[in-house]
């Protein structure tokens, strides 16, 4: 496995490696002699214990076996499907098509009660027509060279809608004006999109805000697109991979900044939505262009 931009799954990795030097030093083998055992170089037995290198599930098996710890196999595994999955390049999640990738996510969706989504160029997937996720799938597909499913993977994302209907579960949802303004589809899939938004931030378990173009963004700056599953996990969208945080720490850190983006957004003013392209002026200075609660609160922890 290449090493992973995410802190997180490096902390993973190394966390892993930690435990598997702790069996090792507590049967009473050095690197090497337990290299030896399991046929491999003592180098690769301390890149694996200091998290520089990922073990297989054979090295898993044969250093537990080496060590007197087959009863720890199953959990270690487990910990090395969690860290294999912290980082997935898109290629490798889809290369099979969009569909599998769509269809993946549909039990994460399903479980959480409390979405927060911050999108800075692409609306987010459950406020999406099925025209703009046609247009958006469809250079998505073109640009990574995938394998050519677009209406299954199409049928998937709009599935994966119906949760937001179900008035148990909570979205807030902040999107950089930008996202409005460079649109796919052309400018008729836009229009439709935009009144989809309108119609989507009447439902009373949604909360739709929108970041302003404007000079003065210095405490809540755009950043890379990410989805808050409740406070379980974090879904960041890059563009050579798909990232997943887990680690509280990070966690925080998100819920953090979409708080500030928050107090920079605007809710319910209609001069944002109301045409396409929308305005690029910058919002009137009074008390109409302040943040105002619309339907639910974006405080991360009311959400």
């Amino acid at each position: 496995m290449p090493a992973s931009p995410s802190s997180a799954a490096q902390e993973a990795r190394e966390a892993l490696g930690l435990r598997l030097r702790e069996i090792r030093e507590e049967a009473r083998l050095t690197a090497r002699d337990l290299g030896r055992l399991m046929d491999r170089h003592a180098s690769k037995v301390s890149r694996i214990e200091h998290g520089s290198a990922t073990p297989s599930e054979d090295d898993i098996r044969a250093w537990c076996r080496h060590c007197g710890a087959e009863g720890q196999i199953p959990d270690l595994i487990a910990s090395l499907h969690a860290v294999e999955t912290m980082w997935v390049e898109w290629r490798r999640m889809e290369q099979s098509g969009l569909k599998h990738a769509q269809k993946a996510r549909l039990p994460l969706y399903q479980r959480t009660r409390q979405f927060r989504i911050y999108t800075p160029s692409i609306l987010p997937g459950v406020l999406q027509t099925k025209a703009y996720t046609t247009a958006v799938l469809a250079a998505i597909g073109r640009r990574r060279a995938v394998a050519d499913d677009l209406g299954e993977a199409v049928a998937a994302r709009m599935e994966r809608q119906h949760v937001l209907h179900d008035t148990r579960r909570r979205f807030a949802c902040l999107i950089e004006e930008s996202a409005l303004a460079a649109g796919f589809g052309a400018a008729e899939v836009m229009i439709g999109q935009l009144g989809h938004l309108i119609a989507m931030s009447a439902l009373p378990n949604v909360s739709l805000g929108i970041l302003p173009f404007r000079p003065d963004r210095d405490a809540a700056w755009p950043v890379e697109a990410f989805y808050m599953f409740d406070d379980e996990q974090v879904a960041v969208e890059l563009v050579s991979g798909h990232l997943t945080v887990t680690q509280p720490r990070e966690i925080a850190m998100y819920a953090q900044v979409f708080a500030e983006l928050s107090d920079s957004a605007q809710f319910g003013a209609p001069h944002t939505l109301g045409s396409w392209p929308p305005s690029t002026q910058s919002p009137p200075n009074d008390a109409s262009a302040q943040p105002r609660a619309h339907s639910l609160s974006c405080d991360p922890l009311n959400t």
